[in-house]
Formats: C-alpha cells, structure tokens, sequence
C-alpha cells in the first residue's frame, strides 16, 4: 500500500509510469535472464569488422582472443557496478542520471547517451542487419536485387533501401515490444548463436587446420611499435563498444530481483559470449581468409560465398536476430526512455521509441561505414564521450552517496531544481568536459595520441578521481537542499536496509 501511495504521489509530480520505480511485483528478471540479455549482443556484424582490424594491427591470433577475453571481464564489472543502483531502487537510468548531474543538467549527458549514441548505433545495426537480408532475398529472388538497375541515391541503392525499412519496421517492433519481448527472443536467439559460430569456427578449423590459422598474419599488417599497447587498443576498442549500453545498464537492473541475481547473471553471460566469440570471430575471419586467399573481415562475405542455401537461411537468421537482439537491448530500450523523460509529462517511452526509430533513418546511417576508418573514428569519439560520464555516475553513487538515493528527492516536482543550483550539478559537468578533453586531445594535438587511443579507459578513470576527489565533503547536498512534501514510505525502508 505504501509502494502505491509513493508511486501515486510521484505521478502527481508530473511522472509517468515508464520512469517510476519498479514495484516487486515488475522486477521479475533472475539470474539466467542476465545470462542470456548479452548472449545476441556480442555476435552482430560490426563486432566482427571490429576483430578484423585487430589482424591489421600485427597481433597474433592468440594474442586477439587474450586481448578479447580480458576486455569481458571489463564491461562485465562496468555493466554490475553502474547497474547496481537500478537493481536497489528499481529506477531507470535516465532517473538515476539525474542523481549525477541534477534535474535540468542530466538531460546532456542522457541525450548524449539515450539520444545521439543510441540512434546512431541503432541506425548503424539496422543497416548492417539489413545487409544480411539482403544476402538471402538476392539468393531466393535474384532478380529483386536488379531493381533500378544499380542506380544510388544518398549512397545506396533501392533494394539496399527497401530491405534497409524493412529490417528496421521488426526492430522498431521490438523496440515497441520493451524488455519483455525481448526477453523472449533471447531465449530463442542464444542456442542458435553457439550452433551458427561455433558450426562456422569448426568448419573454418576443418578446411585449413588449426595451426594455420594461429600463425595467420594478413597482408599490410602494421608494424607495431609497442605489441603490449596495441594489445591494450584492442581492449580499448571492444569496451568502447559496450560505452553506450554500461552508461544505462539500470535501464535492465530495474528489473532485477536482487543485485546478486544481475551480478552473477550479466558476469557469467559476458564471460561465456565472449569466449565464444573470441575463438570463433578469429578462426572463422582467419580460416575463411587462408582457405579464400583474401582477407575477409565481413562475416557477411563469408556466408555470401556459400554453396548451400539452407545453410545460407540459417546464418542469415541467426544473424538478423542477434541484431535485433542488440539493437533493442543496447539502443532502442536506451532512446525510448530517454526521449520520454526529456518531458515525462506528455512523452512515453512508446513516443520515444516511434521519434527515435524516425531519426535513425533520417541519418541515413549507411555513411558510418563507408569505410573502416570511419567506424574506429566513431568509437572512439563514443568511448572517449561517455567514459567520463560513467566516471562520474559511478563515483557520484559508490562515493559520494555511499549507495544511497532518497526517492523522495530524486522525484522532485517537476520544475523544483534545488537540489542542486538550478538544476545543474556543476562539478559533475566540469569534470566531464576535463575528463573528455583529456581522453580525446589526441585526436587534435599529437603528443596526446596514444591517449585518444584507450580513450574509454582514460575517461572512466580520470573523471572517478577527479569527481570523487571535488565531491567528496559533499554527500549530502540532496538531503540538506531539497524542500519538497515528504513521503519517505519506501524509499526510507530502502535506506535504511
């Protein structure tokens, strides 16, 4: 009863439901549900370009799975640690930001995150997904992809396009369909991806052997300087990719029945997909490339090349759905509600979804491609942004609140900004931008270089020092400034336990 009158009171803030904290009876997500929320993530096309441009930088094949593994352990401590709040209180990231940064300064960092990086990522997915479908309706119906007869428009081509919509119309479904949905799909999706990679990482070992394929060395590979820091590029880039997803993993703990059952859940699913995906991405992109006497670092090209059609649906299947998987997981989930809490009032997470699905298209997403530069350009600019912003949330939550949210305060009136000076926590934002100068410097000033290439890492751990370090005397500037109606019902009983 004290949970609905909490709730009621909040709405009469100004809340809608989608941001409210999640009552027992809606956080229903156990420990497998976190094993397998990633498993579809992991696998997806540009993960794979990523790893081929592991092999440009003059590591082994041995030295990538290492280097691969070790980034799991990374983004598993990321993705527990930023979502331990939302598995506490039940809250959404884009409430829990607000804790960080205030009321009005949280929407930066949360368009940042839920608006720019989702969209784009999401746009990104769907066009990559979409080539996949491409590949298995020119195998079905050749002639459909004659279509305009290989004129371009905006830099594609019109059965580019028609699936492109296509393939984005079942990820926007999902999209609609929330957490739920996808819950289901993943259940699906994960047997599917250890039969589909782990069948190709075989049949690639099958064909040239395995020896071969840990002596792999492509053509023009860079001559490293430092191997120990290239070593370091390649954890760097594979986190970089995670940057997004970790800075709103409450967006899933909210849904969690205890910390322990996302903690162990979401560890033991990251560590698993990633070994997987270590050994597979390097024997399949290695093995294809040896047995077709080019370098392939498109999975997709690989799956084109095939004889068998079923096996040709199959892959192409897998690899749909993984994408979705990824897309609603990391993106979508992300942009609905962080365009729904831009004005709670009126917005839904539904509204934002059906906004940002729109975006992604007019972005015309296919240009991030364009080349493999582009894409590595656009991690790290991702990585070195939203690094310090998980900095910051981290140091603000563990630190300086000590583990402790008053909901009372963090669902304020809308339009009382005074826990924190109109709205705005100044340090949090003045240690972001020092944090992001410092991570991406390098890609303006060349002594600053190297930096710019761990970007994520330099971001996280300067802005957690800094903050913590500016903030440290001031751990109860929410409780001491807020003057609102109290009805502490359970977000006292929450502190206090």
């Amino acid at each position: 009863m004290n949970q609905l009158k909490e709730k009621e009171i909040y709405r009469e803030r100004g809340y809608t439901d989608d941001l409210l904290p999640k009552s027992e009876e809606q956080r229903t997500w156990k420990t497998f549900n976190y094993f397998t929320l990633w498993m579809g993530s992991v696998h997806n096309v540009p993960n794979y370009l990523m790893v081929g441009g592991f092999f440009i930088l003059g590591l082994s094949t041995v030295n990538i799975m290492f280097a691969i593994i070790l980034s799991a352990f990374c983004i598993a401590l990321v993705m527990v640690m930023n979502g331990a709040a939302g598995s506490k209180y039940g809250i959404p990231f884009s409430m829990l930001l607000r804790a960080s940064y205030g009321i009005k300064g949280s929407l930066f960092p949360g368009i940042l995150r839920g608006c720019i990086a989702a969209i784009m990522w999401f746009g990104l997915q769907c066009f990559t997904g979409s080539l996949a479908l491409l590949i298995l309706i020119g195998k079905l119906w050749p002639k459909f992809l004659n279509i305009g007869n290989g004129e371009t428009y905006f830099g594609v081509t019109i059965p580019a396009f028609i699936v492109f919509i296509i393939f984005w119309a079942m990820n926007v479904a999902i999209g609609l369909g929330g957490g739920s949905v996808l819950n289901k799909l993943t259940a699906i999706l994960n047997p599917c991806i250890y039969i589909l990679f782990g069948g190709m990482a075989i049949w690639s070992i099958s064909l040239v052997g395995i020896q071969p394929i840990l002596d792999y060395i492509p053509n023009g590979v860079v001559e490293a300087p430092s191997k120990v820091f290239f070593f370091f590029i390649v954890i760097n880039s594979v986190v970089a990719v995670w940057a997004a997803p970790a800075v709103n993993a409450s967006d899933f703990t909210q849904y969690s029945t205890s910390f322990k059952q996302q903690a162990i859940g979401q560890t033991s699913g990251l560590l698993v997909a990633y070994i997987l995906f270590a050994i597979s991405s390097v024997c399949i992109l290695a093995g294809a490339s040896i047995h077709y006497g080019v370098d392939t670092w498109n999975v997709l090209d690989i799956v084109q090349k095939w004889d068998s059609l079923y096996a040709s649906l199959f892959a192409v299947i897998v690899i749909l759905m993984a994408t979705i998987s990824t897309n609603a997981a990391g993106n979508i989930i992300p942009a609905g509600y962080q365009i729904a809490a831009l004005y709670p009032s009126k917005l839904t997470y539904r509204h934002g979804v059906i906004i940002a699905s729109i975006i992604s298209v007019i972005i015309m997403p296919w240009k991030l491609i364009e080349n493999q530069d582009s894409i590595y350009t656009f991690l790290d600019i991702i990585g070195g942004i939203l690094g310090p912003v998980i900095g910051v949330m981290l140091s603000h939550y563990f630190i300086v609140m000590r583990c402790k949210i008053n909901l009372n305060v963090l669902y304020t009136r809308s339009g009382d900004y005074k826990f924190y000076e109109h709205g705005f926590n100044i340090t949090a934002f003045v240690v972001t931008v020092i944090a992001v100068i410092f991570s991406l410097g390098g890609k303006f000033i060349s002594i600053l270089e190297p930096i710019s290439r761990v970007s994520w890492f330099a971001g996280v751990i300067l802005a957690f020092v800094l903050y913590s370090f500016l903030k440290k005397d001031t751990s109860k500037v929410t409780e001491q400034n807020v003057k609102v109606n109290e009805a502490p019902t359970v977000s006292a009983k929450i502190q206090h336990n």
